[in-house]
């Protein structure tokens, strides 16, 4: 009889992504969950024989519970960092007394839960480390004993904190920063959390306990900068403290000028307006590890982004949801009238010549035809609260489902054959952009380039006819480029097409 399994929730997020390698080398089961069956399958360790990935959504307590079924622990690693999320505490505590009753109902023996450092009772705690707490003290009501890791600022490629720390210091030579940055905090690297998470598993002693969990040093945001500076070899920044900068002001500025959204920023500012220092060290010596500091895993970030081994990334979290539009089989007036905009061209090539370049597109590499545009509009996207173009990508030439890329977001990538992105931009409407890759007889290729756009009223369609000469320009310049950097002769210069309309959906995940 096989081993029961641990339940990851938030399988697809940033720690959950890195957790589940460590199980699996640990030799136990794990049961993934994740709302996209696509982010899933896509994982490295997806293919796994000790792995099941499971589709279900903690908001939903039968999908939920379901899951659970055959599991002998859990890891909740759900919250929401979305701060103009309406909604997000209610739906953090809907979410928390799933997973007791999913526990209870399918007797689990424990659930580990990472939340957030802060005390309660300090009235400048931010709103979203108040959820954190909330959530920790549902989870511990529950008749299933409830592990709460309480952690402050982590360190690791790809996580909020270190990309705000990192695109600051690399961008702005000189800063005029809130008080905040004099606030003490006791980060801890991402690979001490995942030790502190794996390790929480057996023991009896960390059984419904609340731990504080933190690095070796505890130091200033200041002191965190000039430590960077110092790793990076990059000149000492110049900071100049004010009192006037608030956590909602210093949220936008992080906004302008880093990939990190507002939304995302606000609440890890709020969350560094107060001491976030661990009160008690129990936990070192019931899983003794060594602790790595704040030098050493601000080195190992660098190292890691410098070679593109981040592993998971804060801005692939989240839901991959296509457009309602995108689904076949309605009426082409359902739901509005769906522009596009298609460009093909056809090579003496293989699909995989031009998946080379395809699977390349954005972050370092470009848009192969007017950068200066794309950098254009994601500025425009940036002053109305978008995000922008800063974002990049995960990994310069692999590319998978849910990878944000730029102000897009991967739906679907099925290697040679097609990439099809949503947008993630402020936009009055809604937009897709497929790259399609199709084979023709021996040594040909056609590769089809099609924008779509659901446009929201009057605004939506001016929007679409001021920027179609361009759609038009750059798109035959993109395919062109495509084929001159794979060095294959063009067959058939880029065209205007009209799309077939699909009978049965191609968007991953949708209804048919």
């Amino acid at each position: 009889m096989p081993q029961p399994a641990i339940l990851i929730s938030g399988a697809t997020g940033y720690v959950g992504g890195r957790l589940i390698p460590r199980l699996l080398e640990s030799g136990y089961r794990v049961r993934a969950l994740g709302r996209s069956m696509e982010k899933l399958a896509c994982r490295p360790w997806a293919h796994h024989d000790r792995i099941e990935l499971v589709r279900a959504d903690v908001l939903d307590r039968t999908a939920l519970t379901q899951a659970a079924r055959g599991c002998r622990a859990a890891y909740y690693l759900v919250h929401s960092m979305i701060a103009q999320k309406s909604g997000y505490a209610e739906a953090d505590r809907i979410g928390a007394r799933n997973m007791v009753h999913a526990a209870a109902a399918e007797g689990l023996e424990r659930i580990i839960y990472l939340g957030g450092l802060g005390e309660i009772s300090n009235l400048r705690l931010s709103d979203h480390l108040r959820s954190r707490h909330e959530v920790a003290d549902i989870l511990q009501s529950g008749p299933v004993p409830a592990t709460v890791l309480r952690a402050a600022m982590i360190i690791g490629s790809g996580s909020a904190s270190f990309e705000m720390l990192r695109y600051l210091v690399e961008r702005l030579p000189v800063m005029v920063t809130p008080r905040w940055v004099q606030t003490p905090v006791q980060p801890i690297s991402v690979g001490d959390v995942l030790g502190y998470l794996l390790g929480c598993l057996e023991p009896e002693a960390v059984k419904g306990e609340s731990l504080d969990i933190g690095g070796p040093d505890v130091l200033t945001y200041h002191e965190l900068i000039d430590i960077f500076c110092e790793e990076a070899r990059l000149p000492k920044r110049r900071i100049f403290p004010v009192p006037v900068l608030t956590p909602k002001l210093s949220a936008y500025w992080i906004h302008l000028v880093t990939p990190v959204p507002a939304a995302i920023a606000m609440p890890l500012t709020e969350g560094l307006g107060v001491p976030v220092i661990c009160k008690d060290d129990r936990i070192r010596n019931i899983i003794p590890q060594r602790l790595t500091g704040c030098r050493e895993a601000i080195r190992t970030a660098l190292q890691r982004v410098a070679q593109c081994q981040i592993d998971t990334c804060w801005s692939d979290a989240g839901d991959l949801t296509p457009p309602e539009w995108a689904y076949c089989g309605d009426a082409a007036y359902a739901g509005g009238t769906i522009l596009e905009c298609g460009y093909r061209i056809r090579l003496r090539a293989t699909p995989d010549d031009v998946w080379r370049p395809v699977s390349r597109i954005g972050g370092s590499t470009g848009w192969y035809r007017g950068n200066v545009l794309w950098e254009l509009r994601g500025w425009l996207d940036k002053m109305v609260g978008g995000i922008g173009l800063q974002r990049g990508r995960r990994d310069p030439e692999n590319i998978r489902v849910g990878d944000a890329l730029d102000f897009w977001r991967v739906l679907a990538a099925d290697p040679p054959h097609r990439l099809h992105l949503v947008s993630e931009m402020k936009l009055p409407g809604e937009a897709m952009l497929q790259i399609d890759v199709t084979p023709f007889g021996s040594h040909q290729t056609e590769v089809q380039l099609l924008s779509r756009f659901l446009p929201k009223g009057l605004i939506g369609l001016i929007y679409w006819y001021a920027t179609y000469p361009f759609h038009q320009w750059i798109f035959s310049g993109m395919l062109k480029a495509i084929a001159r950097s794979i060095g294959k002769p063009i067959l058939k210069h880029p065209e205007r097409f009209t799309p077939k309309v699909h009978q049965t959906c191609t968007v991953p995940g949708s209804k048919t």
